[in-house]
Protein backbone atom coordinates (compact mmCIF):
# COMPACT_ATOMS: atom_id res chain seq x y z
CA UNK A 1 0.00 0.00 0.00
CA UNK A 2 3.07 2.26 -0.65
CA UNK A 3 3.29 4.68 -3.76
CA UNK A 4 4.92 1.40 -6.30
CA UNK A 5 4.76 -1.28 -7.07
CA UNK A 6 1.58 -2.27 -5.76
CA UNK A 7 -0.01 -6.08 -6.47
CA UNK A 8 -0.56 -7.03 -9.73
CA UNK A 9 -4.13 -9.01 -10.83
CA UNK A 10 -3.63 -12.18 -10.83
CA UNK A 11 -4.42 -11.99 -14.34
CA UNK A 12 -1.47 -9.98 -15.37
CA UNK A 13 0.29 -12.91 -13.44
CA UNK A 14 -1.09 -15.61 -15.24
CA UNK A 15 -0.63 -13.79 -18.34
CA UNK A 16 3.50 -13.30 -17.49
CA UNK A 17 3.57 -17.07 -17.56
CA UNK A 18 2.86 -18.01 -20.88
CA UNK A 19 5.38 -19.83 -22.89
CA UNK A 20 7.80 -18.02 -24.90
CA UNK A 21 7.83 -17.53 -28.18
CA UNK A 22 10.43 -15.63 -31.01
CA UNK A 23 10.10 -11.85 -30.70
CA UNK A 24 9.32 -11.41 -34.77
CA UNK A 25 6.83 -14.52 -34.58
CA UNK A 26 3.28 -13.89 -35.85
CA UNK A 27 1.30 -14.04 -32.85
CA UNK A 28 3.76 -12.04 -30.43
CA UNK A 29 4.03 -9.11 -33.28
CA UNK A 30 0.10 -9.53 -33.38
CA UNK A 31 0.27 -8.93 -29.28
CA UNK A 32 2.45 -5.77 -30.22
CA UNK A 33 0.28 -4.27 -32.25
CA UNK A 34 -2.94 -4.69 -30.00
CA UNK A 35 -0.53 -3.61 -26.86
CA UNK A 36 -0.37 -0.28 -28.86
CA UNK A 37 -3.94 -0.21 -29.52
CA UNK A 38 -4.69 -0.64 -25.97
CA UNK A 39 -2.11 1.61 -24.88
CA UNK A 40 -3.49 4.64 -27.44
CA UNK A 41 -6.84 3.85 -25.91
CA UNK A 42 -5.34 4.41 -22.03
CA UNK A 43 -3.44 7.12 -22.54
CA UNK A 44 -6.37 8.90 -24.53
CA UNK A 45 -4.26 9.66 -27.97
CA UNK A 46 -3.91 8.85 -31.65
CA UNK A 47 -0.60 9.22 -31.77
CA UNK A 48 1.04 6.76 -34.07
CA UNK A 49 4.45 6.61 -32.42
CA UNK A 50 2.84 4.94 -29.01
CA UNK A 51 5.14 1.89 -27.83
CA UNK A 52 6.58 0.59 -23.82
CA UNK A 53 10.46 1.66 -23.98
CA UNK A 54 12.23 -1.78 -22.48
CA UNK A 55 13.20 -1.04 -19.05
CA UNK A 56 11.63 0.86 -15.98
CA UNK A 57 9.75 4.68 -15.34
CA UNK A 58 13.39 5.95 -15.28
CA UNK A 59 14.56 4.58 -18.84
CA UNK A 60 11.16 6.21 -20.66
CA UNK A 61 11.97 9.27 -18.68
CA UNK A 62 15.77 9.09 -19.88
CA UNK A 63 14.20 8.26 -23.40
CA UNK A 64 12.07 10.95 -24.05
CA UNK A 65 14.84 13.84 -22.71
CA UNK A 66 17.69 11.64 -24.67
CA UNK A 67 15.95 11.59 -28.12
CA UNK A 68 14.36 15.18 -27.95
CA UNK A 69 17.22 17.52 -26.50
CA UNK A 70 20.31 18.24 -27.83
CA UNK A 71 23.72 18.86 -25.92
CA UNK A 72 23.70 22.68 -25.19
CA UNK A 73 20.04 23.10 -25.75
CA UNK A 74 17.93 25.01 -22.73
CA UNK A 75 14.80 23.35 -21.11
CA UNK A 76 12.88 24.20 -18.33
CA UNK A 77 12.18 21.70 -15.47
CA UNK A 78 9.45 22.28 -13.57
CA UNK A 79 10.73 20.84 -9.57
CA UNK A 80 8.27 20.42 -6.79
CA UNK A 81 9.16 17.07 -5.78
CA UNK A 82 12.18 14.33 -5.76
CA UNK A 83 10.93 13.51 -9.24
CA UNK A 84 11.03 16.79 -10.42
CA UNK A 85 14.78 16.81 -9.27
CA UNK A 86 15.11 13.29 -11.15
CA UNK A 87 14.24 14.67 -14.03
CA UNK A 88 16.22 17.69 -14.05
CA UNK A 89 18.81 15.63 -13.33
CA UNK A 90 18.40 13.59 -16.21
CA UNK A 91 18.22 16.81 -18.53
CA UNK A 92 21.61 17.47 -16.96
CA UNK A 93 22.78 14.34 -17.96
CA UNK A 94 21.80 14.77 -21.50
CA UNK A 95 24.10 17.61 -22.05
CA UNK A 96 21.02 20.04 -21.12
CA UNK A 97 21.19 23.76 -20.39
CA UNK A 98 18.91 23.38 -17.79
CA UNK A 99 16.40 26.25 -15.90
CA UNK A 100 14.44 24.81 -13.09
CA UNK A 101 11.48 26.36 -12.01
CA UNK A 102 10.59 25.61 -8.61
CA UNK A 103 7.39 25.43 -6.52
CA UNK A 104 7.99 24.45 -2.56
CA UNK A 105 7.46 21.05 -1.80
CA UNK A 106 3.46 20.27 -0.98
CA UNK A 107 2.15 22.83 -3.30
CA UNK A 108 1.30 22.08 -6.79
CA UNK A 109 3.74 24.44 -9.83
CA UNK A 110 2.02 27.46 -10.50
CA UNK A 111 1.35 27.63 -14.19
CA UNK A 112 1.70 31.56 -14.14
CA UNK A 113 5.09 31.38 -12.78
CA UNK A 114 5.87 28.66 -15.58
CA UNK A 115 4.88 30.98 -17.99
CA UNK A 116 7.23 33.40 -16.13
CA UNK A 117 9.84 31.35 -16.21
CA UNK A 118 9.48 30.10 -19.97
CA UNK A 119 9.67 33.69 -21.18
CA UNK A 120 12.84 34.78 -19.38
CA UNK A 121 14.55 31.11 -20.64
CA UNK A 122 13.18 31.03 -23.73
CA UNK A 123 13.82 27.39 -23.35
CA UNK A 124 13.22 25.14 -26.06
CA UNK A 125 11.68 22.47 -24.08
CA UNK A 126 9.64 21.91 -20.85
CA UNK A 127 9.70 18.64 -18.51
CA UNK A 128 6.89 18.52 -16.10
CA UNK A 129 6.00 15.71 -13.35
CA UNK A 130 1.84 15.15 -13.78
CA UNK A 131 1.43 12.90 -9.75
CA UNK A 132 4.43 14.03 -7.63
CA UNK A 133 4.78 10.76 -5.79
CA UNK A 134 7.61 12.34 -3.12
CA UNK A 135 5.10 14.75 -1.99
CA UNK A 136 1.24 13.86 -3.13
CA UNK A 137 0.51 16.46 -5.05
CA UNK A 138 -0.74 16.85 -8.87
CA UNK A 139 0.80 19.64 -10.76
CA UNK A 140 -2.11 21.34 -13.14
CA UNK A 141 -0.66 19.04 -16.49
CA UNK A 142 -3.17 20.88 -18.91
CA UNK A 143 -2.66 24.64 -17.85
CA UNK A 144 1.10 24.56 -17.81
CA UNK A 145 1.63 22.68 -21.03
CA UNK A 146 -0.51 25.78 -22.18
CA UNK A 147 1.60 27.69 -21.38
CA UNK A 148 4.25 25.84 -22.96
CA UNK A 149 2.61 25.33 -26.09
CA UNK A 150 2.14 29.23 -26.50
CA UNK A 151 5.54 29.61 -26.15
CA UNK A 152 6.84 26.97 -29.03
CA UNK A 153 8.31 24.53 -26.14
CA UNK A 154 8.14 20.50 -26.50
CA UNK A 155 6.04 19.60 -23.35
CA UNK A 156 7.78 16.36 -22.06
CA UNK A 157 5.44 15.34 -19.28
CA UNK A 158 6.01 12.71 -16.38
CA UNK A 159 3.01 10.67 -15.74
CA UNK A 160 4.35 7.33 -14.08
CA UNK A 161 1.83 7.66 -11.45
CA UNK A 162 -1.02 8.98 -12.59
CA UNK A 163 -1.43 6.80 -15.37
CA UNK A 164 -4.63 4.36 -15.84
CA UNK A 165 -5.74 6.79 -12.20
CA UNK A 166 -6.18 9.88 -12.39
CA UNK A 167 -7.29 12.16 -15.91
CA UNK A 168 -4.99 12.42 -18.31
CA UNK A 169 -6.03 13.45 -22.16
CA UNK A 170 -2.60 13.33 -24.30
CA UNK A 171 -4.49 14.51 -26.97
CA UNK A 172 -6.97 17.38 -25.97
CA UNK A 173 -4.53 18.60 -23.40
CA UNK A 174 -1.81 18.77 -26.70
CA UNK A 175 0.88 16.97 -24.49
CA UNK A 176 4.05 16.40 -27.08
CA UNK A 177 5.43 13.10 -25.17
CA UNK A 178 4.00 11.31 -22.11
CA UNK A 179 6.16 9.20 -20.27
CA UNK A 180 3.94 6.44 -17.80
CA UNK A 181 4.56 3.64 -15.93
CA UNK A 182 3.09 -0.11 -15.31
CA UNK A 183 3.85 -0.82 -11.68
CA UNK A 184 1.70 2.02 -10.28
CA UNK A 185 -2.14 2.19 -10.85
CA UNK A 186 -2.13 0.15 -13.84
CA UNK A 187 -1.28 -2.76 -11.51
CA UNK A 188 1.90 -4.80 -13.37
CA UNK A 189 5.31 -5.07 -12.32
CA UNK A 190 7.97 -2.79 -13.42
CA UNK A 191 9.61 -3.07 -16.24
CA UNK A 192 8.39 -1.66 -19.18
CA UNK A 193 7.53 2.44 -19.29
CA UNK A 194 5.15 2.98 -22.03
CA UNK A 195 5.23 6.39 -24.30
CA UNK A 196 3.77 8.20 -26.72
CA UNK A 197 4.44 10.91 -28.64
CA UNK A 198 3.03 13.35 -31.45
CA UNK A 199 4.55 12.98 -35.17
CA UNK A 200 5.30 16.95 -34.69
CA UNK A 201 8.02 15.69 -31.89
CA UNK A 202 8.94 12.58 -34.64
CA UNK A 203 9.94 15.74 -37.25
CA UNK A 204 11.94 17.18 -34.58
CA UNK A 205 14.07 14.43 -33.72
CA UNK A 206 14.18 13.61 -37.02
CA UNK A 207 15.95 17.47 -37.54
CA UNK A 208 18.87 17.16 -35.22
CA UNK A 209 22.17 18.13 -35.52
CA UNK A 210 23.52 15.58 -33.36
CA UNK A 211 23.20 11.90 -32.92
CA UNK A 212 21.00 10.85 -29.74
CA UNK A 213 23.16 10.13 -26.81
CA UNK A 214 22.12 6.76 -26.25
CA UNK A 215 21.40 3.38 -28.70
CA UNK A 216 19.31 1.86 -26.32
CA UNK A 217 16.89 4.36 -25.45
CA UNK A 218 17.02 5.98 -29.15
CA UNK A 219 13.18 6.78 -29.98
CA UNK A 220 13.75 6.86 -33.07
CA UNK A 221 15.12 3.04 -33.20
CA UNK A 222 12.29 1.91 -30.84
CA UNK A 223 9.77 3.14 -32.75
CA UNK A 224 11.04 1.23 -35.97
CA UNK A 225 10.90 -1.53 -33.66
CA UNK A 226 7.25 -1.69 -33.04
CA UNK A 227 6.29 -0.02 -36.21
CA UNK A 228 5.97 -2.66 -39.24
CA UNK A 229 9.27 -2.24 -40.37
CA UNK A 230 10.38 -4.60 -36.97
CA UNK A 231 13.86 -2.84 -36.70
CA UNK A 232 15.78 -5.41 -34.65
CA UNK A 233 16.98 -3.37 -31.97
CA UNK A 234 17.11 -5.14 -28.90
CA UNK A 235 15.27 -8.58 -28.47
CA UNK A 236 11.92 -7.79 -26.19
CA UNK A 237 11.12 -8.66 -22.83
CA UNK A 238 8.75 -10.63 -23.68
CA UNK A 239 7.21 -11.62 -20.42
CA UNK A 240 6.70 -8.37 -19.84
CA UNK A 241 4.75 -7.21 -22.81
CA UNK A 242 2.21 -10.42 -21.92
CA UNK A 243 1.92 -8.72 -18.38
CA UNK A 244 1.37 -4.92 -19.84
CA UNK A 245 -1.02 -6.58 -22.61
CA UNK A 246 -3.24 -8.16 -20.10
CA UNK A 247 -3.18 -5.30 -17.48
CA UNK A 248 -4.13 -2.85 -20.55
CA UNK A 249 -7.03 -5.77 -20.90
CA UNK A 250 -7.98 -5.11 -17.94
CA UNK A 251 -8.29 -1.34 -17.95
CA UNK A 252 -10.36 -1.55 -21.03
CA UNK A 253 -12.71 -3.94 -20.17
CA UNK A 254 -13.40 -2.02 -16.64
CA UNK A 255 -13.19 1.25 -18.96
CA UNK A 256 -10.76 4.03 -18.05
CA UNK A 257 -13.73 6.92 -16.72
CA UNK A 258 -14.40 4.12 -13.86
CA UNK A 259 -11.28 3.15 -13.03
CA UNK A 260 -10.56 6.75 -11.87
CA UNK A 261 -13.31 7.06 -10.63
CA UNK A 262 -12.50 3.74 -8.26
CA UNK A 263 -8.93 5.24 -8.11
CA UNK A 264 -10.48 8.82 -6.76
CA UNK A 265 -13.08 7.39 -3.91
CA UNK A 266 -10.77 5.20 -2.66
CA UNK A 267 -8.09 7.95 -2.32
CA UNK A 268 -11.08 10.12 -0.55
CA UNK A 269 -11.80 7.00 1.39
CA UNK A 270 -8.17 6.61 2.50
CA UNK A 271 -7.44 10.24 3.33
CA UNK A 272 -10.48 10.04 5.58
CA UNK A 273 -10.25 7.18 7.44
CA UNK A 274 -6.53 8.51 8.09
CA UNK A 275 -7.83 11.84 9.45
CA UNK A 276 -10.74 9.92 11.16
CA UNK A 277 -7.50 8.07 13.19
CA UNK A 278 -6.38 11.44 13.89
CA UNK A 279 -3.46 11.87 11.41
CA UNK A 280 -2.85 14.74 9.66
CA UNK A 281 -1.84 14.75 5.51
CA UNK A 282 0.55 16.91 4.26
CA UNK A 283 1.07 19.96 2.40
CA UNK A 284 -1.70 20.60 0.08
CA UNK A 285 -2.61 17.34 -0.53
CA UNK A 286 -5.96 17.93 1.52
CA UNK A 287 -7.33 19.44 -1.40
CA UNK A 288 -7.70 19.71 -5.05
CA UNK A 289 -4.09 19.19 -5.70
CA UNK A 290 -4.28 15.84 -3.91
CA UNK A 291 -3.21 12.91 -6.20
CA UNK A 292 -5.95 10.66 -5.77
CA UNK A 293 -4.30 7.31 -5.29
CA UNK A 294 -2.00 8.69 -2.55
CA UNK A 295 -1.96 10.08 1.01
CA UNK A 296 1.19 11.64 2.22
CA UNK A 297 0.60 11.45 6.12
CA UNK A 298 2.34 13.07 8.86
CA UNK A 299 4.18 10.69 10.81
CA UNK A 300 2.84 11.40 14.55
CA UNK A 301 5.59 13.18 17.24
CA UNK A 302 7.24 10.27 18.75
CA UNK A 303 6.98 7.35 16.24
CA UNK A 304 10.07 6.01 14.77
CA UNK A 305 9.47 5.99 10.88
CA UNK A 306 11.35 3.21 10.14
CA UNK A 307 10.78 0.73 12.94
CA UNK A 308 7.22 1.48 12.63
CA UNK A 309 7.22 0.19 8.65
CA UNK A 310 8.82 -2.35 9.67
CA UNK A 311 6.58 -3.53 12.34
CA UNK A 312 3.48 -3.13 10.77
CA UNK A 313 4.82 -5.15 7.68
CA UNK A 314 5.69 -7.79 9.89
CA UNK A 315 2.74 -7.74 12.24
CA UNK A 316 -0.08 -7.25 8.98
CA UNK A 317 1.28 -7.80 5.99
CA UNK A 318 0.88 -4.19 4.83
CA UNK A 319 4.01 -2.17 3.38
CA UNK A 320 3.76 1.78 3.43
CA UNK A 321 6.54 4.02 1.84
CA UNK A 322 8.86 6.78 4.33
CA UNK A 323 10.13 9.69 2.30
CA UNK A 324 12.72 11.30 0.55
CA UNK A 325 15.36 14.55 1.42
CA UNK A 326 13.82 16.88 4.06
CA UNK A 327 10.65 14.67 4.17
CA UNK A 328 12.36 11.58 4.95
CA UNK A 329 11.05 10.35 8.72
CA UNK A 330 8.50 13.38 8.48
CA UNK A 331 6.03 11.45 6.37
CA UNK A 332 4.44 8.22 5.54
CA UNK A 333 3.41 7.54 1.62
CA UNK A 334 -0.18 5.50 1.33
CA UNK A 335 -1.16 4.24 -2.00
CA UNK A 336 -4.50 2.97 -3.18
CA UNK A 337 -3.46 2.13 -6.71
CA UNK A 338 -4.64 -0.95 -9.32
CA UNK A 339 -6.49 -3.28 -7.43
CA UNK A 340 -5.68 -2.03 -3.93
CA UNK A 341 -8.25 0.69 -5.00
CA UNK A 342 -11.18 -1.00 -3.06
CA UNK A 343 -12.92 -0.92 0.22
CA UNK A 344 -10.99 -4.03 1.57
CA UNK A 345 -7.09 -2.93 1.00
CA UNK A 346 -8.06 0.43 2.50
CA UNK A 347 -10.18 -0.93 5.69
CA UNK A 348 -7.12 -3.42 6.23
CA UNK A 349 -4.62 -0.74 6.00
CA UNK A 350 -6.62 1.42 8.05
CA UNK A 351 -6.91 -1.80 10.46
CA UNK A 352 -3.43 -2.41 11.08
CA UNK A 353 -2.38 1.53 11.44
CA UNK A 354 -4.80 1.97 14.33
CA UNK A 355 -3.77 -1.26 16.30
CA UNK A 356 0.10 -0.28 15.37
CA UNK A 357 -0.68 2.91 16.38
CA UNK A 358 -3.21 2.14 19.63
CA UNK A 359 -4.46 4.65 21.72
CA UNK A 360 -6.82 6.91 20.14
CA UNK A 361 -6.02 5.70 16.69
CA UNK A 362 -7.69 2.29 18.19
CA UNK A 363 -10.78 3.72 19.44
CA UNK A 364 -11.14 5.98 15.98
CA UNK A 365 -10.78 3.02 14.08
CA UNK A 366 -15.00 1.91 13.70
CA UNK A 367 -15.24 5.96 12.80
CA UNK A 368 -12.75 5.43 9.97
CA UNK A 369 -14.17 2.27 8.69
CA UNK A 370 -17.58 4.15 8.46
CA UNK A 371 -15.67 7.05 6.55
CA UNK A 372 -14.22 4.27 4.20
CA UNK A 373 -18.02 2.95 3.17
CA UNK A 374 -19.85 6.22 3.01
CA UNK A 375 -16.99 6.96 -0.04
CA UNK A 376 -17.67 3.88 -1.73
CA UNK A 377 -21.64 3.91 -1.69
CA UNK A 378 -21.16 6.95 -2.85
CA UNK A 379 -19.36 5.72 -5.69
CA UNK A 380 -21.95 2.79 -6.23
CA UNK A 381 -24.30 5.36 -5.90
CA UNK A 382 -23.19 7.52 -8.84
CA UNK A 383 -22.38 4.64 -10.64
Amino acid sequence: MGSGPTNPDARVLRAMGTGLVGQFDPAFTALMVDTQDLLRRALRTRNRATFPVPGTSRAGMEAAVVSVVEPGERVAVVENGRFGLLFEHIARCAGADVVAIRAPWGTPADPDDVARGLDASGAAALLVVHAETSTGVMNPVREIAAAGRRRGATVIVDAVCSFAGAPLETDTWELDIVVAGTQKCLGCPSGLAPVTYSDAVAARMARRRSPIRSNYLDLTQLDRYWSPERLNHHTAPTTMVYGLHEALRLVDEEGLDARIRRHRAAGEAMAAGLQALGLRLYGEAVGPAKMPMLAPVMIPDGVDDAAFRAGLLEAHGVEIMGAFGDLAGRIWRIGTMAGNARPAPVARTLRALSDALGGQAWEALPAALAAVERRFEALAQAA
